[in-house]
């Protein structure tokens, strides 16, 4: 007989948006400024609009999970979804996808990003960056092995740490900036189609800065009310973070100059703003602070994925051992060790960024295309007379307006970023062959 294990419920509409919030607002925000400008041809007005747009999106697509979620209240999340609407194979490739590449990505690339604003801070670190990244991730395994309380508080601390840098931007940017907003660039060569190409490229981007949106999701069953409370804490949550990112980036822009917004170091521009601000003093706190957001992304990001792959052992789609809770603190040890030894890979691999970011957002455009698909499913499966549950809003155009978002960006991804997508590709493959002619599981 299978043992049954008691969840933890320790998640509330508070906890639960500060873990969103948490690791939504990570690193993105204040490293990707220059990347997502340069895709746009550095058109301040345009690229302005990408953040815009996909925060739209990431809303429209967190309204959709929450009909998911609230009727599926339990840990598993994107996995659950997929393996209800679609079965087995398509859960584990989704499951496999995010262990190899794209959750364990999303942690290497916050890791990396903290070890480069580490070593702005102290110089003599920069020899020694992925060394850096690596101690992170082992530190923050083992914080969230300690319990999911102590990971739950140290992540909602972390946010507000983090929100300090950016509502000083913010408020400095609406009161001092005096920048115009100007609408240069270099994409009158470009044809409309390219343009269009270049733009959702630009908004790609973004969607990895809102990324963690989908999950408190992953431990819906850690939820006291999650019913009631989930849906709210993605919409909350989800809101907030896009009016923060629209009124933070559009602050930089009104503080620094556009000749330094275009020819900012690996595009972070937000240094260049602190100085201008405050000096060098005001610059190292800036930093301190940006250092704080993304170890705390980071450590939302540890607490969340290896729930996934529990869940999958579970339920017989990855190896038995890795289903089992620790007896003293109640946390899947060998999950949460899976998930470190796949990140520190990624990053000992010696992949760049723009391959991670590709990595973490490939597999979500592919999979959340899916799970849209399936609260059409549901809606004739499980009518909502004998499942009661919260309700997408704007159905049945909202869920359908995401799934064709998803779509453009997934070309527009193929078409910029081909290599690190084909890296994807391949991954998928050799998990089908797997799960087909090596484990040979049914659905």
């Amino acid at each position: 007989m299978q043992k049954e294990f008691t969840r933890e419920k320790s998640l509330n509409l508070w906890s639960g948006m500060s873990l969103l919030a948490g690791i939504m607002i990570g690193s993105g925000i204040f490293f990707l400024g220059g990347q997502i400008l340069g895709r746009i041809g550095n058109s301040l007005p345009l690229s302005l609009l990408a953040w815009f747009v996909g925060g739209v999106i990431t809303l429209f697509s967190g309204l959709t999970y929450a009909e998911l979620g609230s009727l599926f209240p339990e840990n598993g999340g994107y996995y659950l979804y997929l393996k209800e609407a679609y079965g087995k194979k398509v859960a584990f490739l989704s499951g496999t996808m995010n262990l190899v590449l794209s959750s364990s990505g999303s942690i290497a690339l916050l890791a990396v990003l903290f070890a480069q604003v580490m070593s702005n801070i102290f110089v003599e670190l920069g020899s020694v960056i992925n060394l850096v990244a690596v101690f992170a991730i082992v530190v923050l395994t083992v914080v969230n092995y300690l319990g999911l309380k102590v990971g739950a508080i140290t992540q909602v601390v972390f946010m507000v740490a983090k929100l300090i840098p950016i509502v000083m931007i913010i408020v400095m940017g609406i009161l001092t900036g005096d920048q115009g907003i100007v609408s240069t660039s270099t994409l009158s060569s470009l044809s409309f189609f390219e343009v269009i190409i270049a733009f959702g490229f630009a908004v790609v981007g973004t969607l990895w800065a809102y990324e963690g949106w989908t999950n408190l999701n992953s431990v819906a069953g850690h939820m006291k009310n999650a019913n009631k409370d989930l849906p709210k804490a993605l919409v909350f949550a989800i809101v907030g973070v896009l009016v923060i990112y629209v009124l933070f980036i559009f602050s930089l822009y009104r503080l620094v100059s556009y000749q330094a917004l275009t020819q900012a170091y690996n595009g972070w521009f937000i240094f260049d703003a602190a100085y201008a601000l405050f000096g060098d003093a005001g610059q190292l706190i800036i930093m301190i602070s940006v250092a704080i957001s993304v170890f705390g992304a980071l450590n939302g990001s540890i607490l969340v994925f290896p729930r996934i792959y529990q869940k999958m052992a579970e339920d017989g789609l990855f190896f038995k051992p890795f289903a089992s809770l620790d007896r003293r603190f109640n946390t899947p040890l060998l999950a949460l060790s899976i998930s470190a030894v796949m990140s520190v890979l990624l990053i000992l691999f010696g992949f760049d960024v723009n391959a991670l970011l590709t990595f973490v957002v490939f597999a979500g455009l592919i999979f959340n295309t899916l799970i849209f698909i399936s609260v059409f499913f549901f809606r004739k499966r499980k009518p909502l007379d004998e499942f009661p549950r919260y309700q997408t809003w704007g159905y049945p155009y909202v869920p359908g307006l995401a799934i064709f978002g998803m779509i453009m960006l997934l070309i527009s991804t193929l078409v910029e970023s081909l290599v690190p997508s084909l890296i994807g590709v391949g991954v998928l493959l050799v998990a089908y062959i797997l799960i087909t002619y090596v484990f040979k599981i049914e659905e």
